[in-house]
């Protein structure tokens, strides 16, 4: 067991290059061979040891040659420039799946993957988000423009809505499903269009998703 406890509860976001739905969520391969996407956290309710992440919200740009899974990604952190020095030193170990049990939640799976961890950018962190209503923005000044919003029905341009259930799952246990456009620069430079995107509430702690 890991000497430090964490617990984040909020909400996530992703916008990977996948088609909707993405392969990744059932054990497949990625839909074009590699993978890529933005990940957004906000933090309604967090700790790390005794430092408290109410409030704040923090960023991953991901990028991996083939699946997750066949390693040599790269990611670009990027923490609330709000946050203390003490709050981006546990913002970032999280990141890192330090403290963390082996296997337990994304951040630990996807840190053993990468080979190469850019260094962390702090800066301010636009993020709404809405997974009842499939809707989000995220923006970081110069880095990061992202949107999603559900996925239209092309007969009758209605809201369609889907949803994933991973019971086991590493970061959520339910995912509303919609569309996403990403634009990022610097160290990983993303262009996603009309790809998949899914919001879930956020609980997890070193041990995993809360159920």
């Amino acid at each position: 067991m890991p000497d430090i406890k964490w617990m984040l509860k909020g909400q996530d976001f992703l916008n990977c290059n996948c088609a909707y739905g993405c392969p990744c969520q059932f054990n497949a391969l990625p839909t074009y061979g590699d993978c890529k996407g933005v990940l957004g956290f906000n933090i309604e309710h967090g700790y790390h040891g005794d430092t408290k992440l109410d409030g704040l919200k923090f960023v991953g740009i991901c990028s991996w040659p083939k699946a997750i899974h066949q390693g040599h990604g790269q990611v670009q952190p990027i923490v609330d420039e709000r946050a203390s020095p003490a709050q981006r030193e546990a913002i970032l170990r999280i990141m890192s799946g330090l403290d963390t049990e082996l296997g337990a939640t994304l951040f630990q799976v996807f840190a053993a993957t990468f080979d190469k961890v850019h260094d962390p950018i702090f800066a301010k962190i636009d993020f709404s988000l809405d997974v009842d209503g499939r809707r989000a923005t995220l923006n970081v000044p110069g880095i990061i423009e992202s949107r999603a919003e559900p996925i239209q029905n092309p007969v009758t341009g209605d809201e369609h809505r889907v949803c994933i259930n991973l019971p086991h799952g590493f970061e959520y246990t339910l995912a509303e499903v919609g569309r996403g456009w990403t634009n990022t620069s610097g160290a990983i430079a993303l262009n996603l269009e009309n790809s998949h995107a899914h919001f879930a509430h956020m609980h997890m702690t070193q041990s995993g998703v809360v159920r």
